[in-house]
């Protein structure tokens, strides 16, 4: 029984286990104020899906603005990098504290996991993290998940929570997830327009819904905006997973939502294998190989690359590595673990199997990235 409607997501059939995902905006006030009814009616809905039987994971942001507030940083913590850690570090014990508190009001416990964008990029680490997940949950405990901001650099890190919402998901084999907003959902337009139009749902997101989305946060102390919203419904619909951009600001938000069944829910458009949805949601790539137009559309229809369709090679890699690939219009199409270093393959690229074993001085291997190693976006 797959996810069609937003009511889906409170059913324990359909949705045994769901991600809550709360922006750091709908925690903490602007004065670094904690938003504790609201807190409180939304522990309250957690225990209501654990007493429906499904399972919650929830991804918390909120570290960094209460860090700054307890040490008065200036820009809310974000102002250098060494400012964030700190904030981070102070605000991670106060967050971790605040759910336990939360949620043992209703008898749950909470566990807290930080992670790195590493964790989930490297299999094995993945492999590891998805393990503790799964265990968490069958001890009967709520996971509360954050980046682990006090130790993350800008070059090695999610950027925001909503794509770590949606590769836990993917970690804690979830169905759904609920990202709770400011806005009742995707707008086809900027919301504060009078003619602008929910769109309630959504099964494959184009071009068309990238460019409705604004990539700023309306709140100034969040990172994420709508922008990076679809980047996660992105790694979500490739997994199977379906994900809903819900409306956050009220108390019970997501009753409220599921009552008045409003919201944009996203819908999966393909179920990779597990190895296949973790490929598609890496986001650090090693570099990139350009392919021609011939080669692009023998990906598209299922084939691996090969190295005469390589038009140009970009980016410092070996092999094992991830790489983007793109056409020849910069576009990116697919991404997947090359079998060779960039040496090699600068070396057959354009060349036919032919004329490889006597560019290489060895055997080569059937493809630059094989069609099992690779994901077509």
């Amino acid at each position: 029984m797959s996810i069609s409607k937003l009511s889906d997501l409170a059913d324990p059939v359909k949705t045994p286990r769901i991600v809550f995902k709360i922006g750091s905006s709908l925690l903490v006030e602007k004065s670094g104020d904690l938003r504790n009814v609201w807190l409180n009616s939304l522990a309250g809905e957690i225990s209501e899906a654990r007493k429906r039987g499904q399972e919650v994971i929830v991804v918390s942001s909120g570290a960094v603005a209460l860090g700054a507030a307890r040490l008065g940083l200036e820009k809310g913590g974000r102002g250098s990098l060494a400012d964030k850690q700190a904030a981070a570090a102070v605000g991670q014990i106060a967050l971790s504290g605040l759910w336990a508190q939360l949620l043992s009001q209703y008898g749950l416990v909470a566990a807290q996991l930080l992670l790195t964008l590493e964790d989930l990029e490297y299999r094995r680490r993945y492999l590891n993290a998805s393990a503790t997940i799964g265990r968490l949950l069958k001890a009967g405990t709520v996971p509360i998940v954050n980046e682990n901001d006090s130790i993350a650099t800008n070059e090695l890190r999610f950027g925001d929570n909503d794509r770590l919402a949606a590769r836990v998901a993917q970690a804690g084999q979830a169905q759904a997830i609920a990202l709770f907003s400011d806005v009742d959902g995707l707008f086809d337009r900027d919301p504060k327009h009078p003619d602008a139009n929910l769109l309630e749902r959504i099964k494959g997101v184009t071009e068309d819904h990238h460019q409705m989305a604004s990539g700023a946060s309306s709140s100034g102390v969040g990172t994420g905006g709508m922008s990076s919203k679809l980047l996660a419904v992105e790694i979500a619909e490739r997994a199977g997973i379906s994900l809903a951009i819900l409306n956050g600001l009220e108390d019970q938000p997501f009753r409220n939502a599921i009552e008045s069944d409003t919201g944009t829910l996203f819908l999966p458009r393909r179920h990779d294998t597990a190895r296949k949805a973790w490929l598609g949601g890496r986001q650090r790539m090693r570099g990139t190989l350009i392919v021609d137009t011939g080669c692009a559309g023998a990906l598209v229809d299922g084939g691996s690359l090969l190295a005469a369709g390589i038009t140009e090679v970009q980016g410092n890699f070996q092999r094992g590595q991830p790489v983007a690939i793109k056409n020849e219009e910069g576009k990116k199409i697919a991404q997947g673990m090359v079998e060779y270093d960039r040496e090699d393959v600068e070396k057959i690229m354009g060349h036919t199997s032919e004329e490889q074993e006597e560019l290489l001085g060895y055997s080569p291997r059937s493809a630059v990235v094989h069609r099992d190693q690779l994901v077509v976006l």
